[in-house]
């Protein structure tokens, strides 16, 4: 049983029966299957701002751009669209940077690269998140 919660109209219905269908949660309310269960997103109205559990603080960034740091050294900044409780992840408007060290073999100095690259949409498997960063708020 695959329970994705989804708040961005931007995802593409077809998108979504694609990963697995049931238990699906939109903005729309369209899951039955998320509201048997007393999960899902819920409407940007509706939403409780208090953070309860460690999840709560990934569902008040739904939609927003977030920083999800990755194992490998790589790095992720893009609009979060959907997640789960495995912290598998749809981001939007993605850039990556993916930083290596390399060793000079003459002088023995680290040299430090940095790669980066612009993906319009990307999913994220949860096994590889060290962290996700809320964007910054306001009190």
């Amino acid at each position: 049983f695959f329970r994705l919660f989804i708040v961005s109209q931007s995802v593409s219905r077809s998108f979504m029966s694609g990963l697995g269908g049931g238990g699906i949660s939109s903005a729309d309310g369209a899951s039955a299957g998320a509201a048997a269960s007393g999960a899902g997103a819920g409407s940007a109205g509706d939403v409780d701002a208090t953070v309860k559990e460690p999840l709560d603080l990934i569902r008040l960034s739904l939609d927003e751009r977030v920083f999800v740091k990755l194992r490998g050294e790589r790095e992720l900044r893009g609009k979060l669209h959907a997640y789960d409780q495995h912290l598998n992840m749809v981001l939007g408007d993605v850039e990556e940077s993916v930083t290596t060290v390399e060793t000079d073999e003459e002088t023995f100095e680290e040299i430090i690269k940095t790669k980066k690259r612009e993906i319009p949409f990307l999913f994220v498997r949860g096994d590889g998140v060290v962290l996700v960063a809320p964007p910054l708020r306001s009190t």
